[in-house]
């Protein structure tokens, strides 16, 4: 069958590796308001979605800030604190800079676990910074001092004026510093990376300076670490005489299957959204180049950034990250793994081993082992007090609800907050353990029970965008403590109203489906007899496609 070519064809990769994350990214002039927007699903399965909260504080001469890791909760240390630190309300701070990642590993003899990790790089900048350029300045100023202690790892840094992208890998147990290269991209760009290195070339022939052991280009678009071309050929990834052949991607991160087809072409199904050009590069994002050569090449890479053929608005930026590959070969509820009604569920790993040869299933961008996921909708500065949006969700994005949340407020929602339940302390009040029991629900109907949820999922996200506009004029004359007390309250009602509706959603979708059957209901009640007992139920069959896969098994006559 097409549509599973490539999966059945690759047998040599022999570790099963849990690849989450996605972020997207949107320059000014490519999106429909003016906004910059940066997008993350922090996917895994062992993290709980909460909503991040550190408030605005002055701190005294003298004083520590303790790092911990962000993935284990292991102590890194402590470093100075700064005298004040800004509000910051989940990945965006109170002047709308916006930090989002996604891991690729890359070269394991440079991972370390001493220094400061990439999720704490991101929560400290977020803490200290105003502007992307300052947090990528932070960022690799604590590396250098520190260490870092992580894996490979990809940055989407933004604020209202610029979007950034950088690829940062350590450089081995005990060694400070980093090999690292920023890129900012261009504001009528868009851009995506699925835990593979993205950036490749770097721009050799333009004019720079360098600065201590970074690199700036003249037009200040691009900064990279002084020796990161001869310390790859020291380490012999790169062997080409001409230092302008430099690819960082292929210097740290060199392609294998999984790169693509599990990670390059979550960027590709994004591209091609927006632009009719991206077929040409569906062999190279699936990897079926990679395995026709041996592995030898991978074919033209996608680029770094693409200019769209239309204006990119939030509500295609929260589409996208519900993408399944909808109408691709690569659809995961097409695949005869789906079952009968079509899940995108799989159990076990992110692939199997039979008789030797390794198998690969699809994974887009929605996934069930999401925490959380945003889209950050940055507007600028004009109206400082809701210039920001961060719409925030718990689990799966395929059936989750984006809330907006704003980055001044004060508090986050109870149903959002750390310490509401964990992954082991069921809790009806958390919001990640309700939108949980919809999504695993439907999972088992997935074609059958997602329209119920998307409908009203639809409705949500109307209410709330429609009020964006009066949010905005009613605050708009406020003292900035009055306006930041206001937008705490409607965000903790709204997210409220919302938690105690999804409770709502997940009885009657439980009732509806119960054993099978299906209770016959309209606009949400469910029917009865004119005598008052429950209308009998339906009970409806497999879908024809799955009963003639299964008849020549059962008994007939």
């Amino acid at each position: 069958m097409k549509r599973l070519l490539f999966i059945t064809l690759y047998a040599v990769c022999g570790v099963l590796y849990a690849f989450p994350c996605t972020n997207f990214l949107v320059g000014k002039d490519a999106s429909v308001d003016g906004s910059t927007i940066v997008s993350y699903a922090a996917d895994s399965y062992t993290l709980y979605g909460t909503l991040h909260f550190s408030p605005a504080a002055d701190h005294p001469e003298g004083a520590m800030r303790e790092v911990k890791d962000w993935d284990t909760g292991r102590p890194q240390g402590s470093i100075p604190e700064v005298a004040h630190t800004y509000n910051v309300v989940g990945n965006m701070n109170e002047h709308q800079l916006t930090i989002g990642e996604t891991t690729w590993g890359g070269r394991e003899e440079l991972w370390d676990t001493i220094g400061i990790d990439y999720g704490s790089l991101i929560y400290i900048a977020l803490e200290r910074c105003k502007t992307a350029r300052e947090a990528i300045d932070c960022m690799v100023s604590l590396v250098e001092q520190y260490g870092y202690a992580s894996e490979g790892e990809t940055f989407s840094i933004g604020d209202p004026n610029e979007i950034w992208i950088m690829d940062m890998i350590g450089k081995g147990p005990g060694q400070k510093g980093a090999n690292w290269v920023a890129v900012r991209i261009p504001d009528s760009c868009i851009c995506a990376h699925a835990n593979q290195a993205r950036i490749t070339s770097l721009p050799l022939k333009a004019k720079r300076k360098t600065v201590g052991e970074r690199v700036f280009t003249k037009d200040g678009n691009w900064m990279w670490s002084k020796d990161i071309v001869t310390f790859a050929r020291e380490k012999g990834w790169f062997t080409d005489e001409d230092d302008l052949a430099f690819n960082y991607q292929a210097a740290f991160a060199p392609f294998d299957f999984t790169g693509l087809y599990i990670c390059e072409a979550r960027v590709w199904s994004f591209f091609r959204h927006f632009s009719a050009d991206m077929d040409q590069y569906f062999d190279f994002a699936t990897g079926k180049t990679f395995l026709e050569t041996g592995g030898k090449d991978a074919g033209t890479p996608m680029p770094l950034f693409i200019k769209p053929d239309r204006k990119v608005s939030v509500s295609d930026i929260k589409a996208c990250m519900r993408d399944h590959y909808d109408g691709t070969p690569l659809d995961i509820t097409q695949s005869p793994a789906a079952g009968p009604y079509h899940s995108k569920l799989r159990n076990g790993k992110l692939g199997f081993q039979l008789d030797s040869v390794q198998y690969w299933y699809e994974r887009p961008t929605a996934t069930q082992q999401t925490g959380w996921s945003y889209v950050a909708q940055m507007r600028g500065y004009e109206s400082a007090k809701a210039g920001g949006i961060f719409w925030f969700g718990v689990d799966d994005a395929a059936t989750n609800v984006y809330v907006p949340v704003y980055p001044t407020i004060t508090r986050v929602p109870d149903c959002f907050r750390e310490g509401n339940g964990d992954l082991v302390t069921f809790s009806w009040s958390s919001a990640w353990w309700v939108f949980n029991i919809v999504a695993n629900w439907a999972y088992n109907k997935y074609s059958v029970m997602r329209p119920d949820i998307t409908a009203r999922q639809q409705r949500w996200e109307k209410r709330f965008e429609d009020k964006v506009e009066d949010t905005d004029l009613f605050i708009a004359d406020m003292e900035p403590e009055a306006a930041n007390t206001y937008l705490t309250e409607y965000v903790c009602a709204e997210a409220q109203a919302l938690l105690t509706d999804w409770q709502n959603l997940a009885v009657y979708l439980f009732v509806k489906y119960l054993d099978g059957q299906e209770k016959k209901a309209t606009d949400g009640r469910f029917e009865r007899t004119p005598y008052g007992e429950a209308a009998y139920p339906d009970r409806p069959a497999y879908p024809e496609e799955y009963l003639r896969s299964i008849a020549p098994y059962v008994a007939h006559e």
